[in-house]
């Protein structure tokens, strides 16, 4: 079957759209469903074997999609990767700054080393990105979209507050790009993911996943979000119904920043997840445990 997206087929057809960490999770998820709706995708993120994973899965499924292996945080290789792209694919419509990641530790236990790693990845890469993308391609070709992936951090981030401090000023430079870069017909705005469940789960422990399991009961919707309502979010957000929108961000997180310490959530049915995504690997293993 294929992705079950609701918009438009055809709509990015022979647009070139890179995904960053489009290797795992959100990213690949997000590439399917671009690459479905037609565009040339390119895969980046430092994993080859997981970008060429998920090229060989879209294309099985009828799809485009190049790679490149980038670490993002090094601005000449940067430089270097969106210049051969602009050569190889023409004109870049679109960039989803979708790579990030963080682990947990409490303020006082984080060093120096681990704070820099992670606001270089969660921060710095991803202006770097934008930023040659706007200066090769979408300054030049007259415009285009940025999507940004951040995070909820609109209380706090206890245990990662690297990541926090990082997303916090995503979100801002989403801001600033967007005035700045505006008249050129350019527009950037930004994702922030709430608890949605994905394969970057299993790079945590046992003992922290499943807590992050157990959120559930904390978001008014009363479950977790899915890749593909993700993937979504950043499809509209490139697409031409969002022309008018920039410098704004999306929160897909179920209500979870709305409900207050002060009223415990009632137990209730919730709603169901769109199940956009053909080869979540969740739903794989739900098949399976029913199957069995």
């Amino acid at each position: 079957m294929p992705y079950g997206s609701v918009f438009q087929s055809g709509l990015f057809a022979g647009e070139t759209i890179i995904v960053t960490g489009g290797g795992s999770g959100i990213g690949r998820c997000t590439a399917h469903e671009l690459a479905f709706l037609g565009a040339k995708v390119v895969l980046i993120g430092r994993d080859q074997a997981r970008l060429e994973q998920a090229q060989a899965e879209i294309i099985e499924d009828g799809g485009h999609a190049d790679i490149q292996p980038l670490d993002i945080r090094v601005e000449d290789d940067v430089i270097a990767a969106v210049d051969m792209i602009v050569g190889r694919d023409g004109p870049i419509f679109g960039l989803v700054n979708n790579a990030g990641g963080q682990y947990t530790a409490p303020l006082e236990e984080i060093s120096q080393k681990g704070w820099e790693t992670v606001v270089r990845t969660n921060l710095t890469g991803g202006f770097l990105m934008a930023r040659e993308v706007f200066r090769q391609s979408m300054k030049p070709n007259g415009g285009g979209a940025i999507v940004n992936i951040t995070a909820d951090h609109w209380m706090s981030m206890p245990t990662m507050g690297h990541s926090g401090a990082a997303r916090g000023g995503m979100e801002n430079f989403t801001m600033t790009a967007a005035v700045e870069w505006g008249r050129f017909g350019v527009r950037v705005n930004s994702v922030a993911p709430g608890w949605v469940e994905t394969s970057g789960f299993e790079t945590y422990d046992g003992k922290t996943a499943d807590w992050f399991r157990s959120l559930d009961k904390c978001v008014p919707l009363r479950r977790l979000g899915r890749e593909a309502e993700v993937a979504a979010a950043i499809v509209f957000l490139l697409s031409p119904a969002a022309a008018y929108i920039t410098g704004g961000c999306i929160r897909v997180d179920g209500g979870a920043p709305n409900a207050p310490l002060n009223y415990p959530l009632p137990d209730g049915p919730g709603n169901r997840h769109f199940a956009g995504f053909h080869r979540d690997h969740l739903d794989r293993k739900a098949a399976k445990a029913d199957d069995e």
